[in-house]
């Protein structure tokens, strides 16, 4: 029976990386995109505005850690390689900049609202394919997750360009200048009560979600 489960879990896993590999490229691609409207082509000379999973994946952070965070049962983990943004060639960079950061989380949001629709429209009929709708939930929790995780101002996630532009000045701004510093912040917030406070919030947002689709 336990061998089983191991391979009921497996399966699961490698049916949900294909919404893995789609949310994180559809994450970067949004990046991209903005950023090539608003006056910046680097990302799309180097072939970054695609859906193309191939051109987003980093090894450790799309290969390696979810296979890790699966088989120690820990929480699922992954990221994509971050798209290059030359904040000079932006019309406005002020501006530009924080509606480029804040693309990639409003694309999560979308893409688990989309999860959302098709999970309805399985539950319509009866008997509808449970396996897939799971899979789907999993996409919608995942996306919820990566639209909250990054609007934190926590470098290197997308939040913290947000604040960099809006309050340059300030003493927090000079310290997320710092790659270190906003790092050890970063596993700092992450291993301290206040994580559970975060948690929450994607919880609440899940609800909601549960409570349109039901």
């Amino acid at each position: 029976m336990q061998g089983i489960e191991v391979s009921e879990k497996l399966q699961m896993f490698l049916q949900f990386l294909p919404v893995f590999f789609l949310s994180l490229s559809v994450h970067e691609w949004a990046h991209a995109y903005v950023a090539y409207k608003r006056g910046d082509p680097t990302a799309k000379s180097l072939g970054r505005m695609t859906l193309n999973p191939l051109k987003h994946l980093d090894w450790i952070g799309s290969i390696a850690m979810p296979f890790i965070s699966f088989f120690t049962g820990g929480m699922f983990i992954g990221w994509a390689k971050p798209v290059p943004v030359r904040r000079s060639n932006l019309n406005n960079p002020k501006i530009d900049d924080i509606l480029v950061s804040i693309a990639g989380p409003v694309s999560n949001l979308i893409i688990a609202g989309i999860f959302s629709v098709f999970i309805m429209l399985l539950l319509k009929p009866a008997g509808g394919n449970e396996n897939i709708i799971k899979v789907l939930w999993l996409g919608v929790t995942f996306n919820v997750f990566l639209f909250l995780f990054n609007l934190l101002p926590v470098p290197p996630l997308d939040g913290s360009h947000i604040i960099l532009n809006l309050f340059p000045d300030s003493l927090y701004s000079k310290l997320l200048r710092s790659p270190m510093i906003g790092t050890l912040l970063l596993f700092l917030f992450i291993f301290s009560p206040f994580w559970k406070y975060f948690i929450s919030i994607v919880e609440f947002f899940l609800k909601l979600f549960a409570r349109i689709i039901l």
